[in-house]
């Protein structure tokens, strides 16, 4: 490989989340950092769709949410972005803290929790939860299924009609799904533009 430059490293995975980290360190901007047992691509590729035309954002391709995948995807950023959403995905405790340093997302989203993994933390859920938000450590904001208070949600044809309430102030969506994981990672979604500063009619 006459072209390449070749770093002799004791351990491969270390040295590439370290390069990851040091490189995520330069910049200066929103990073919402997903996690939980499912829904994160969805949530990531939805946000993207609704605020790409407003944001330069990079993002994790695909799923990649692992201790390889996270380092990758978090290269890509560049001076040219304005907003980063990554998400991370773990299977046993203690690899959170190393994908935590690697995003350090300003803004947090905790999808649903399910039994994804189970077997990693000793069936023990609530254990699985906590690991995860390790990953919001130093997150300014947490969002979650509690970020928003729903005061009604009817199912209407294709639909699901929904009243939310943020603060003193109450909004009303049409969510174009019925099923309850949609409409959950819809919501989460509200609530992240919400914070982003978006209006209910924009969203």
């Amino acid at each position: 490989l006459p072209q390449a430059n070749i770093v002799q490293v004791e351990d491969t995975l270390e040295a590439l989340q370290a390069i990851a980290s040091w490189h995520r360190g330069r910049f200066h901007l929103p990073i919402i950092g997903i996690t939980g047992s499912n829904g994160k691509t969805i949530v990531k590729e939805w946000l993207f769709q609704m605020l790409r035309s407003e944001e330069r954002i990079v993002r994790s391709p695909g799923s990649w949410n692992s201790q390889v995948g996270v380092p990758l995807s978090v290269w890509q950023l560049g001076p040219e972005h304005t907003l980063g959403i990554f998400e991370a995905g773990i299977s046993k405790p203690g690899e959170m803290a190393a994908l935590e340093r690697i995003i350090r997302p300003t803004i947090g989203v905790m999808t649903h929790i399910g039994d994804a993994h189970d077997e990693g933390f000793g069936g023990d859920r609530a254990r699985k939860e906590m690991e995860k938000r390790l990953l919001f450590e130093h997150a300014e904001i947490v969002i979650d299924a509690h970020s928003l208070n729903v005061i009604e949600q009817e199912v209407r044809g294709d639909g699901t009609s929904v009243i939310v309430r943020r603060g003193n102030d109450d909004h009303a969506f049409t969510i174009p799904f019925t099923d309850r994981a949609s409409v959950a990672n819809a919501l989460t979604c509200i609530a992240v533009c919400l914070h982003l500063g978006r209006s209910a009619q924009w969203i």
